[in-house]
């Protein structure tokens, strides 16, 4: 059994090679995960949010401004990323 987050758009693994058209207006697409990286597509609303800026203070502390996938990338476990998230949706 498993629950939907209405705030997060899963990525779809079939179109990988057109990853910018597949983002709707209003969300970004970022890269969640310590070793491997899960790609999410996040609405924008969530950059306003002071738990969210943690993560990427988290970000730019590892990365700076030169992200290995091209995108944000949140180096965090894909659960705590849900969990920081899952709260945002229902504040």
């Amino acid at each position: 059994m498993g629950f939907r987050l209405p705030g997060i758009l899963h990525a779809k693994k079939s179109q990988v090679s057109s990853k910018s058209l597949d983002v709707p207006k209003g969300y970004l697409a970022i890269y969640v995960g310590e070793s491997q990286k899960k790609r999410f597509i996040i609405p924008v609303s969530y950059f306003n949010q002071p738990s969210f800026q943690d993560l990427l203070s988290l970000s730019e502390d590892e990365f700076g401004y030169d992200h290995p996938m091209g995108g944000v990338t949140i180096p965090c476990s894909e659960d705590t990323f849900l969990g920081l998230t899952s709260a945002l949706v229902y504040k």
